[in-house]
């Protein structure tokens, strides 16, 4: 069913951004959701899906519909050597892991509280305290939504990089994610190299400990998205030369670094912009997070340009400091679509 329009958006973005779109659909099946984008197609009009509105940032009122990708279900295939889950995009991320936990099913749990949906989690290649979906991830059903027919995607051909995969490229456009396979082996190792996670006990730790650890972690640090606007992470942690990290401990010897591949280091964003003494920076109702000076938050009936401006005023300030220019890990969505987060801050 169409909705009238125009349909605010304030509920459908966690930044709490009252702007809003020509229409907003839910769609709970592969056929409503390429039906619904056809329309659009067909009016000459911009669409966009949504999740749960998690990591994107509104810039303005959306031109067209925006698509809410509601498709649920989770399959559990239990093998000799690991558990495969098949489960649909519109699942609730955090949900998963829950559900997956109490099934006796471990692999998830580093994972815990990362806001959105399951859909979301293969285009961000979402990580956290050591764990990426790409060590999990088995395949990703596409949608083509001009025709309707769906294909599987390998995790190889996901290209899959840090925050990044093939649904930010080859497959932004006109195509959906409809369900996301897992494959989570019996043979479970814990991953503790971050944080509160480092103090377990590495030979009597359990997969609930380990949630519950990071759960922890994150609220004692991150703002309910339900109490306070905020798009999680606002930054990636940047990858630089190990040229360039050596000069920065030398400055700063106690500054994390976190070795990557191919001789790379991730620095951790968070870090440069706290010693940029920018915690509780304020522009307009926008401001930088006291206790996570990753996040962004809308503090006050923010507007977008606000959280642009601050955005900027945080990536001169460490790019001045440190010569490291930062980049938004949420998606910045003008009135026609996608725009290049990094030139609109620039």
């Amino acid at each position: 069913m169409m909705s009238l329009s125009p349909t605010s958006l304030v509920s459908w973005n966690t930044f709490h951004i009252d702007v809003n779109a020509a229409s907003v659909n839910v769609a709970d099946n592969s056929e409503m959701l390429a039906h619904l984008w056809q329309a659009s197609q067909r009016r000459q009009e911009p669409v966009l899906l949504l999740g749960e509105g998690s990591n994107v940032l509104f810039l303005e009122d959306f031109a067209g519909q925006v698509i809410i990708n509601r498709i649920k279900g989770i399959e559990i295939t239990e093998k000799e050597h690991a558990w495969h889950l098949h489960v649909g995009a519109g699942e609730n991320w955090h949900q998963l892991v829950e559900y997956a936990l109490k099934k006796g099913i471990p692999g998830l749990e580093n994972l815990a509280m990362i806001p959105g949906c399951v859909g979301s989690a293969p285009i961000q290649n979402i990580g956290a305290y050591g764990v990426e979906l790409r060590q999990i991830c088995e395949y990703v059903d596409v949608l083509h939504l001009a025709s309707g027919t769906q294909e599987r995607l390998s995790a190889e051909g996901c290209q899959f990089g840090y925050r990044d995969s093939i649904f930010k490229h080859h497959y932004q456009q006109g195509y959906a994610i409809v369900a996301v396979g897992f494959v989570l082996s019996k043979a479970w190792t814990p991953v503790m190299t971050y944080g509160d996670l480092t103090r377990l006990d590495a030979d009597n730790v359990t997969p609930q400990q380990i949630f519950d650890s990071v759960c922890q972690m994150r609220s004692s640090k991150l703002p309910d998205p339900n109490v306070t606007g905020n798009a999680g992470s606002f930054f990636k942690n940047p990858v630089v030369t190990a040229e360039q990290a050596a000069e920065i401990q030398r400055a700063y010897p106690h500054a994390p670094v976190y070795p990557q591949p191919e001789g790379t280091m991730k620095l951790a964003a968070g870090w440069l912009i706290e010693q940029c003494e920018l915690k509780g920076f304020q522009i307009g109702g926008a401001a930088v997070h006291r206790q996570q000076a990753l996040v962004l938050i809308n503090q006050h009936q923010a507007t977008a340009q606000d959280i642009v401006a601050l955005a900027k005023t945080v990536r001169e300030r460490v790019g001045e400091k440190f010569s490291v220019w930062l980049e938004p890990e949420v998606r910045f969505i003008g009135a026609g679509g996608e725009r290049n987060a990094v030139e609109v801050i620039s």
